[in-house]
């Protein structure tokens, strides 16, 4: 309710002291400022969909052989054991044999996505040198990944199925093997120098004609600079067990390789190791130690040697032998024909490395050998004087032989071949042949005895006596029936008579008193005979004048 006015106001109001209004036309361009918090809104939220979409990494695919382990949503890709992106999708590809995995990285991860970046899966894994990914029984697989070193942006790769034995975080070099095959060998297996540990396998293919394999192998650094230009790589697998002809040999690198394997290497013999070898070159992976350490031979002389013998326990590496000296090995054995004198023949080649044979002088610097002067001067004038060759035994429990040269002074007369590629050089027959043949003389000597005869006269013999045998057995019946009654008598009277002869000696016997007593008087009357003896002797007149009376 309006309150009253007072009794002295007027009427009609003053509107003298009211200002006039003015008339302003309204701009059609002005912003009403309610419209500026949906503007501000729409600004931030602008901003916050650019910054997000520029703080969003990019999105890669990853081919894998199959998802064990996968989920989306859940599984993360690590790197260094950092999270650097999580997978979003899993789905088959379109030819079936495998997944494609979608995954988000994460922006600071962007520069990990360039050509030659590789995926594997961690699961648990047990191999012969190592356990892995046992931290994965609890918080489940993920996906681990290594940086590559190219500048080439990628946003597809394909997985690996096992983890990488040596990721790019490892300083070294990487280099190739060749070898006839792989041995017991596998990725991961240890590379040693000097029997200490500088690297691993990281993998192996079959070379495309399929005649060998080769071996991807790493070494850390700085034991990579081991490797120069004259290392020599072997197999250290297992334990190497020979039988040769100085005796059994042992060799083994360490525990680790006698269990799963390994390589070894170092530098070559009598040579300098060189300059470190580049990455990735290439080397030749030798069987065992004792192959990869032989000496190459600057100059190798080839010979032929042609034997009628067997060449049992002869192979391609058979050393050849001079005096305890081995100059050479066995190159080739083979077989031939001989039309002319329809008989076989065994050629062997052989090399013969004349600078083992060299004349080294205290004193001084090694002087050439004979043969790496003039070979066919010294070669005719040995082999007039009886150098041969011969297979000799080496080890009688392996049967293995050597290829021996010697001087032979009963050697039949022979020369050089020198019209043959290589030229022959002769042979005499080794000691085993000459024991076959000794054994063949006795044999052909021992097949002109006359057994048959010497058998039919000793089947007669036994027949006589066995017809002798059988004539004795008869007369043992007859005395057994006949006469051994009247020799049973007989002992038994001599028995008797035996006892009789007893009673009569015994010492209580009479006829034993008697006998006394006649022995007695037989004594006293031997007495008297003396005494008359030595009376007479002294007295020979009392023959006739008689015994005179006592004075």
């Amino acid at each position: 309710m309006a309150e009253p006015l007072p009794p002295d106001t007027p009427d009609t109001p003053d509107t003298s002291d009211i200002p006039e209004a003015v008339t302003v036309r309204r701009s059609r361009w002005a912003i009403s400022l309610v419209w500026l918090i949906p503007l501000l809104a729409i600004l931030i939220a602008g901003w916050v969909a650019v910054h997000y979409v520029l703080s969003q990494g990019p999105t890669i695919t990853i081919r894998f052989n199959n998802a064990e382990g996968l989920e989306a949503g859940k599984t993360k890709i690590r790197f260094k054991n950092v999270d650097i992106g999580t997978v979003k999708d899993i789905a088959i590809g379109s030819d079936r044999t495998h997944v494609i995995v979608t995954a988000d990285i994460a922006k600071s991860a962007e520069g990990l996505m360039v050509a030659g970046t590789r995926f594997w899966v961690v699961r648990p894994r047990i191999t012969f040198g190592s356990i892995s990914g046992l931290g994965t029984l609890l918080s489940g697989a993920y996906i681990g990944a290594d940086a590559g070193k190219s500048q080439e942006k990628q946003t597809v790769f394909t997985g690996l199925d096992t983890p990488p034995a040596v990721t790019s975080e490892y300083p070294g070099r990487a280099f190739r093997l060749h070898a006839e095959d792989i041995g017991s060998l596998y990725v991961g297996a240890p590379v040693y120098f000097r029997r200490v540990a500088v690297g691993e396998v990281t993998g192996y293919t079959l070379d495309p004609d399929g005649k060998g394999v080769t071996i991807d192998v790493f070494v850390t650094a700085p034991n990579d600079k081991l490797v120069t230009a004259n290392s020599r790589f072997w197999q250290a697998s297992g334990i190497d067990l020979s039988l040769q002809g100085a005796g059994i040999k042992l060799n083994t690198t360490s525990l680790i390789s006698i269990i799963v394997g390994g390589i070894s290497f170092q530098p070559a013999p009598d040579t300098e190791p060189g300059p470190p070898a580049p990455a990735n070159a290439t080397f030749t992976l030798f069987g065992d130690q004792t192959t990869a350490m032989r000496h190459v031979e600057q100059e190798v002389q080839h010979y032929l040697l042609y034997f009628t013998e067997s060449l049992s326990g002869v192979a391609p590496g058979t050393p050849v032998d001079f005096r305890g000296i081995t100059i050479g090995e066995v190159k080739n054995v083979s077989v031939e024909y001989d039309r002319g004198g329809r008989v076989f023949r065994f050629p062997v080649e052989i090399n013969i490395y004349p600078a083992r044979l060299r004349s080294r002088y205290r004193p001084g610097s090694p002087q050439p050998s004979p043969m790496e002067l003039d070979p066919h001067v010294i070669l005719d004038y040995w082999v007039s004087i009886g150098f041969r060759a011969q297979l000799r035994t080496a080890n009688l429990i392996t049967g293995q032989r050597v290829v021996a040269l010697d001087f032979l002074p009963h050697a039949s007369p022979a020369k050089v071949d020198w019209s043959l590629n290589p030229p022959a050089i002769p042979t005499a027959p080794g000691a085993i042949e000459n024991i076959q043949e000794s054994l063949a003389s006795i044999a052909a000597k021992l097949d002109k005895v006359p057994f048959d005869a010497i058998g039919n006269n000793l089947n007669r013999t036994l027949k006589s006596l066995d017809t002798t045998l059988q004539g004795a057995d008869k007369l043992v019946r007859q005395l057994d029936t006949s006469v051994m009654p009247e020799v049973r008598e007989t002992l038994g009277t001599a028995r008797k008579a035996l006892g009789n002869a007893q009673n009569a000696l015994a010492t209580d016997a009479p006829v034993q008193q008697d006998l006394r007593e006649t022995l007695n008087e037989v004594g006293r009357t031997a007495r008297s005979l003396r005494e008359l003896a030595d009376y007479l002797n002294r007295h020979p007149e009392a023959l006739i004048r008689g015994r005179k009376g006592e004075p």
